[in-house]
């Protein structure tokens, strides 16, 4: 089992930057293909970023693609998420989660992770 901890959320106006940061408890984080969701208000849980246990692969959803960049350290048990050229869509309450299984794709549902955080909140103005 594993807990994770976002952090880095805040407030910040359209076309700045803020660094998400996602922390997991656990000898056996390595394992974990990892990701990125968020949920604004009154609409569901979407897919933002995925990462491979490696941090090999990435892939993002077609709103984030080139202003958003995933990445993980594995000796530090931590993923994140950098966020550039923040736009008032993207606020919204951020969740990393953490899967089992087999690593040979990347999860972009928010079906496929089996461990979530208590998630971080970005508020973008205009």
């Amino acid at each position: 089992q594993v807990q994770l901890v976002e952090s880095g959320g805040g407030l910040v106006q359209a076309g700045g930057s803020l660094r998400l940061s996602c922390a997991a408890s656990g000898r056996t984080f390595s394992s974990y293909p990892m990701g990125w969701f968020r949920q604004a208000p009154g609409k569901e849980r979407e897919f933002v970023a995925a990462i491979s246990r490696s941090g090999g692969r990435t892939g993002y959803a077609d709103s984030v693609k080139g202003r958003f960049t995933m990445s993980r350290d594995n000796a530090k048990n931590t993923v994140y998420l950098q966020m550039n050229s923040l736009k008032p869509e993207d606020t919204a309450v951020y969740y990393c989660g953490a899967a089992h299984g087999a690593d040979y794709y990347l999860r972009l549902t928010r079906y496929e992770y089996d461990y979530w955080g208590q998630g971080t909140r970005v508020t973008v103005s205009s």
